[in-house]
């Protein structure tokens, strides 16, 4: 493998000096780029996209070629380690994911089991040697999977869901069943982060998309003792060196603390928080990322000139924050907007991080 040009996101998430916040983005690649869309039209659909190894480079490249970013992300989803436990993963138009099987009840969940993610995902570790290769050293890569109580959470409801009102019966009436499919799904997300990071994935973020609908306890028992279980499996990288980890709980602002103590080495920050008081909360504990609401980028660039200036100073100086959105961007985003978020960042952070001794 090549050798890396731009460390500078992996030594803001060891909270090690750097010369400015590095940025990237969630969802970077994606539908708001004409490119992208022209690149999914030619696939055929979503999932062929994820499950094409030159596909998924082509897309997770393309934000790089516009955009002085700082990481490239794996394009794939996290709903492919479910599929490759046989759920049958489909993307209906206009109503997103389902699965043509749910594991709603006991004998369903009694047949689960981890998938060998070098056989049943072997695209995915495809793709990521394959995007290593074509990044030449360019800039990290970021591999990543689903939370296992997000992913329980489409694997019990079929999709998405307004409330999650199966997933959480089965919590509250049935937690002995709900632990056995967390537990199942943990070693699954495990083995595949293990299996990324041997491919080449030089970080790793768990996204635990609905953990933040989940009551404080229920929280604490289902979602975080699993994110826990999770980061405690991580393998080092093939040269030995540890891979930096991030976790993003979508709401998990009331959690902060006990999301900082869970083994991860960055908590990943939604646009309702605040970056100085989660920093005074956490300490030097963790870095943090975030946290620019992803739809101030519908707004006029000197707007979002604006309001990156606002998060860079909410964090204020020093090492230990990656500039990033508290949520993925929009599909509306016009394309020359994040192009004047990521200057601004570029432009305006090195302030920031200079040595006041100096």
């Amino acid at each position: 493998m090549a050798r890396l040009q731009n460390d500078v996101f992996l030594r803001a998430l060891r909270r090690e000096p750097t010369p400015y916040t590095p940025i990237w983005l969630m969802r970077q690649a994606g539908r708001y780029l004409p490119e992208y869309n022209a690149t999914r039209a030619r696939a055929g659909s979503f999932l062929a996209l994820c499950k094409s190894p030159a596909a998924a480079t082509e897309v997770t490249l393309q934000p790089l070629a516009r955009y002085r970013l700082d990481a490239a992300i794996l394009f794939s989803d996290i709903l492919t380690v479910p599929d490759a436990m046989g759920l049958g993963l489909r993307f209906a138009e206009g109503e997103g994911p389902r699965f043509e099987r749910t594991t709603a009840d006991e004998a369903s969940i009694a047949r689960l089991a981890a998938p060998d993610p070098n056989v049943e995902l072997a695209y995915v570790m495809d793709a990521v040697r394959e995007i290593r290769r074509a990044l030449a050293g360019r800039v990290p890569l970021i591999g990543f999977a689903g939370s296992p109580f997000t992913l329980a959470c489409y694997m019990v409801e079929g999709g998405g869901s307004a409330d999650f009102r199966t997933v959480k019966r089965l919590l509250y009436a049935r937690p002995d069943l709900a632990h056995r499919l967390l537990a199942v799904n943990a070693r699954a997300v495990a083995d595949y982060l293990n299996a990324q990071v041997a491919a080449g994935a030089q970080a790793v973020m768990l996204f635990d998309t609905w953990g933040g609908t989940l009551a404080h306890d229920a929280y604490l028992e289902f979602s975080l003792a699993y994110v826990r279980r999770v980061l405690a499996s991580l393998a080092p990288a093939p040269d030995g060196t540890r891979v930096p980890s991030i976790v993003f709980t979508k709401g998990g602002g009331p959690w902060l603390e006990a999301i900082a103590a869970s083994g991860c080495d960055a908590v990943g920050l939604d646009w309702t928080a605040s970056l100085a008081a989660a920093r005074r909360r956490v300490g030097d504990r963790v870095a943090l990322q975030g946290n620019l609401d992803p739809l101030v980028l519908l707004a006029a660039p000197d707007v979002v000139h604006r309001e990156a200036e606002r998060v860079l100073a909410d964090y204020g100086s020093g090492p230990g924050h990656v500039f990033n959105l508290g949520h993925g961007i929009v599909p509306q985003t016009p394309p020359e907007h994040v192009a004047a978020l990521v200057e601004t960042v570029r432009a305006a952070s090195p302030r920031y991080h200079r040595d006041p001794g100096a």
